[in-house]
């Protein structure tokens, strides 16, 4: 349950939270749609080094957040034991750090061959691999209700990914390969989306350290995977060209709504609850677009309309808490 009571400027935390993260989430793909988008002969930045610059900027707002979270002076020493000894087990932060390199990586992949509208609705998925890891891993159990309701999220998916296919273009074969590639990074952002999400969750619920340190641990190891990506997949250029090449107003605003963005779920999760995140990102749906329409000339045909309104109630259906029978009929399941 949220903090019902903390405030700023008179306004409870937990809707100024959800405000901002409807608005983070819709920016983040409309901006980086943006960002990928270039004129004739304008250089494009590498989507490597953008990732390993919004996971460094994550890395200093988490420091700059635990610093004053321990409220004294701490010196390096006192700072990086704390962080990264042996008690601190910082090296299970290795995996998920790999994981969402390689899934923001695929992020800007899909933002560029998608339009921003169907890839939020089938970036939902997660919420399905999620579920599936939290079975698996956590040996959760799952209520009747969130198993229907991640089955009309995968039907409402499936026809908001038929009109991509059906979709009247000029160039329909050009389209249909871009979508192919687009709705391809989308699952398997989805799938490491859900493994990430999960193995943080679980290595949380067995530490004694804060959130923040945690996230610091996740940001620092993130960068070694996220060089290595630079390295790998553009290195020669980034050498020759440099490390910010191509970049405009529209990447650093990409980059400051990547690195953002987790920080703001943990925010809602602190101050709001289940129910109002899944109304947060059923707003950000939406508002993505209607955004579409206007910027990117979006065509919302009855599919896509059909398939985003089971979206939006799986996910709606999802944040429900379960009821006290349900709950007792898990319970008696398991002795």
């Amino acid at each position: 349950m949220g903090d019902n009571t903390s405030q700023l400027f008179g306004i409870p935390l937990k809707y100024l939270s959800l405000v901002t993260l409807v608005v983070q989430n819709s920016m983040l793909v409309i901006i980086m749609k943006y960002s990928r988008n270039r004129l004739p002969g304008e250089p494009m930045y590498f989507k490597s080094t953008a990732v390993l610059a919004s996971e460094f900027v994550k890395l200093c707002i988490c420091i700059a957040m635990y610093i004053k979270e321990q409220q004294s002076n701490l010196s390096f020493m006192h700072m990086f034991v704390d962080l990264f000894g042996r008690e601190s087990e910082s090296w299970k932060m290795l995996v998920p750090a790999v994981v969402y390199v390689i899934q923001n990586n695929l992020q800007y992949l899909a933002v560029e061959n998608l339009d921003p509208a169907t890839f939020q609705v089938s970036y939902q998925l997660k919420i399905l691999t999620t579920a599936i890891f939290s079975v698996l891993m956590l040996k959760k159990s799952l209520s009747k209700l969130k198993w229907i309701s991640l089955v009309i999220l995968t039907l409402g998916v499936a026809l908001v990914q038929l009109q991509t296919d059906s979709s009247g273009s000029a160039n329909a074969e050009k389209t249909a390969a871009q979508n192919v590639v687009g709705l391809t990074a989308v699952a398997i952002a989805c799938v490491l989306s859900g493994i990430a999400g999960v193995w943080f969750e679980k290595v949380l619920k067995g530490s004694k350290t804060s959130l923040w340190q945690k996230n610091i641990q996740l940001s620092f190891y993130s960068l070694f995977p996220a060089l290595f990506t630079v390295l790998a997949m553009d290195g020669a250029k980034v050498f020759e060209d440099g490390f910010f090449h191509g970049y405009n107003g529209w990447t650093y605003g990409a980059i400051a709504c990547q690195a953002l963005g987790g920080l703001l779920v943990s925010l809602v999760v602190k101050y709001a609850d289940n129910i109002l995140k899944g109304f947060a990102t059923s707003l950000s749906i939406i508002l993505s677009a209607i955004l579409s329409i206007f910027l990117f000339n979006f065509e919302i045909s009855l599919v896509f309309i059909v398939g985003c309104g089971f979206v939006l109630f799986a996910t709606h259906l999802y944040g429900l808490p379960d009821s006290p029978t349900q709950y007792v009929k898990v319970q008696e399941s398991k002795n």
